[in-house]
């Protein structure tokens, strides 16, 4: 019996102990996905050159670029021929085998294969002009000639092209700290960009057979080279932009003798190639602030443009320390300007613009590009430039003092408010890429977002500032939620590649500026987010930040940990959506050591009797994925009301819902979640407690919003 009863004791023993191990061989573990852990393993690791804090390093270093051209614009056959310099400073600890060179019109070459990798099909209708621009009856080859790659002394310098991108195989290593210099001669076709596309060329007008020509990307022009990446070697597939290199540029430009020019640079030559009445209007316009001056008027660009001239004459300009090189010139051109104040130094903004858009950019131009420079050196560093220079191209690209945009009014003049704030917008944030990326210098083919969505956020600030109603489109969190909604596989995150995205304007402009415009307003708060955002800017102009220097200096200067938000707002595609899943009331009731609490279980959030303090005991939910600050705005029967904002924080420990007690003195009569719309909540009908109901019209509005 004693052996039977060991037996059974052992056995039980054995069992519970195997099950034991069961339970522990069937424990799963996991990775740390909570939302508040930190990001370093995202982030690059720190060193010497890009240290930890986010600004530049003891060692940090970059290339420099100078280029010395000669450039003809041959207005009969739409050609552009060009001699360059290129002088290459090996600043980096490295030894080159070989220099990389951006070949970006040859996204326009007879051979690109950029319209092999655009997915297509035939649609069911479509425009003439955009059937003749789909299927032209002549391939048009717009892509560079190059004529000689040479060393200076002349002698033939081996080089080979890939695409957009050509290799110069250098005689021997370049040594750091040493210089290569060499000689590009190139031509190619510029293209008609209202018929045929892309970011340059020519608009032709049938009456008088005239042209406006606003140039870019026509010259051969060095990669960057820096110690994150080696070589930038992306092609130039048309959408993602580019990386570029700082340097000095010597340019002589020759069009026709009647043409009115403007490009990056300080004009060398200003008796040569304006008139005396131009001059005299020219130093007006340096003296006066207020208004635009009025340089040619259209009056006088109308009497130029009915006979072309046969002469030719060069334009010549230097410009320091900038990071590319891009002109327009016409015969059409009006040309107005006016001085601008900035912090005691005189900047020039121009405005250069044909008939067809005046009075539009005649009201609004130069009086935009002049606003932008005053809020964006506000908030960054003081423009450093002498000059800004907004062109009507009816297209919005952006380059160092010079950017083109479009918008046009009706034949007779007239223009709505549409045409009108789109002009400005536009104008606004392509004059305001002359601070990003064209100073604060990042790498647009990779992080487009560093440069359109922060642009994008000061873009909203300078509108307002232009016109307290201007009507924002872009950066306000309401904006967004549509597409934050949307359709999951047609979202990325920010920090994707612009080329590899479907939605490349919500990708890159409008959810990254949401994002910067909910850091200041509701998480960070103005103040410390505007010296933040000031410090990045003032520590990388004329500097190549990475989307690590941006998101470390921002903490770094602000004393906020924010890795939280940069993981779910710039790595994933998550949404807000934070609601209100249920409130208990309690009333207490005091004894002489003890407070008990007593459930009231009437309907609703009144008590079933008076109280002298109300608790209410609220439990919110987060079907998001999100972590966002919980802001709640508490109606009294009187009234008036009460916000309380939960700092996001609130839900490490439980990311789907976590119970907080509010107390008053006075009853509640509602409760609302987020009720100015400022975290960008994808989903509303769970905000209000108790439940607003939706008549049918209300729910097909929310069904179709935005």
């Amino acid at each position: 019996m004693k052996k039977i009863t060991l037996f059974l004791l052992s056995f039980i023993f054995i069992n519970a102990t195997l099950t034991a191990q069961d339970k522990n061989i069937t424990k799963q573990g996991h990775t740390n996905q909570n939302k508040f852990r930190q990001l370093k393993q995202e982030l690059a690791t720190p060193n010497s050159q890009r240290t930890a804090s986010g600004a530049p390093g003891v060692n940090y270093t970059q290339q420099q670029v100078d280029y010395k051209m000669d450039i003809v614009l041959d207005d009969n056959s739409q050609k552009i021929t060009g001699n360059e310099t290129i002088k290459y400073y090996n600043n980096s600890k490295d030894e080159l085998a070989y220099l990389w060179v951006q070949l970006d019109q040859n996204m326009r070459a007879s051979d690109s294969k950029t319209p092999d990798i655009q997915p297509n099909k035939i649609p069911k209708k479509i425009s003439k002009r955009g059937y003749d621009r789909s299927f032209p009856e002549e391939k048009f080859d717009g892509g560079f000639n190059i004529m000689s790659v040479t060393n200076t002394d002349d002698s033939k310098l081996s080089y080979t092209i890939n695409q957009t991108m050509m290799r110069i195989n250098l005689p021997e290593p370049l040594a750091p700290g040493k210089t290569f210099s060499f000689n590009i001669s190139w031509w190619y076709n510029i293209n008609n960009h209202r018929t045929q596309g892309g970011r340059s060329g020519f608009e032709h007008f049938e009456e008088n057979g005239n042209n406006n020509y606003v140039i870019a990307q026509f010259y051969p022009r060095m990669c960057v080279y820096d110690n994150v990446e080696g070589w930038q070697n992306d092609q130039f597939w048309g959408r993602s932009e580019f990386a570029l290199e700082f340097g000095d540029f010597e340019v002589n430009i020759t069009v026709p003798e009647d043409h009115m020019l403007g490009a990056t640079g300080v004009l060398q030559n200003e008796k040569e190639v304006y008139s005396k009445k131009e001059l005299k209007k020219l130093e007006e316009a340096k003296k006066t602030f207020d208004n635009p001056v009025i340089i040619r008027t259209q009056k006088e660009a109308e009497k130029i443009e009915k006979s072309k001239a046969t002469k030719t004459k060069t334009w010549k300009f230097k410009a320091k320390n900038v990071r590319d090189y891009a002109f327009a010139t016409s015969r059409k051109f009006i040309l107005d300007g006016m001085a601008v104040d900035i912090n005691g130094k005189t900047v020039m903004a121009y405005s250069l613009y044909p008939k067809e858009a005046n009075p539009l950019y005649g009201d609004h131009s130069t009086r935009a590009v002049a606003q932008t420079l005053k809020t964006y050196s506000k908030y960054t560093f003081d423009y450093p430039y002498h000059k800004a220079i907004s062109v009507d191209g009816q297209m919005g690209m952006e380059y160092p003092q010079i950017c083109f945009n479009p918008g046009r009014p009706n034949p007779d003049g007239t223009y709505s408010d549409r045409v009108k704030y789109r002009m400005i917008k536009v104008t606004i944030h392509e004059v305001g890429h002359n601070y990003f990326p064209m100073i604060v210098n990042s790498d647009e083919r990779q992080w487009t977002w560093m440069d359109e969505g922060l642009n994008s956020y000061l873009e909203m600030l300078a509108e307002w500032d232009y016109d307290p109603n201007f009507p924002i489109t872009r950066g306000l969190p309401k904006n967004i939620v549509p597409y934050m909604s949307g359709d999951q596989s047609k979202i990325a995150p920010i920090m994707s590649k612009g080329d590899n995205v479907y939605s490349f304007g919500y990708n890159a402009y409008g959810k990254p500026a949401t994002a910067l415009y909910i850091l200041r307003n509701t998480i960070m708060g103005k103040e410390l987010f505007d010296h933040a955002f000031k410090t990045y800017a003032q520590r990388w102009k004329f500097k190549h930040p990475t989307p690590a220097d941006f998101f470390r200096t921002m903490e770094d200067a602000s004393g906020v940990d924010l890795d939280w938000f940069w993981r779910g707002w710039f790595y994933t595609t998550d949404v807000t959506d934070i609601g209100i899943k249920n409130v208990k009331k309690f009333s207490a009731k005091k004894g002489d050591q003890i407070v008990d609490f007593v459930q009231d279980t009437s309907k609703g959030l009144g008590f079933s009797k008076k109280q002298d303090k109300y608790h209410y005991e609220i439990t919110y939910e987060k079907p998001g994925g999100l972590v966002m600050p919980i802001i709640v705005e508490f109606t009294y029967k009187d009234g008036t009301k009460e916000r309380k904002q939960y700092p996001a924080e609130i839900w490490r420990y439980n990311d789907k819902e976590v119970t907080k007690v509010f107390s008053s003195n006075k009853q509640i009569e509602s409760i609302t979640i987020d009720p100015d719309l400022e975290t960008a909540d994808v989903d509303t009908s769970n905000n209000s407690y108790p439940r607003q109901t939706k008549n049918k019209f209300e729910k097909f509005k929310q069904k179709v919003k935005g």
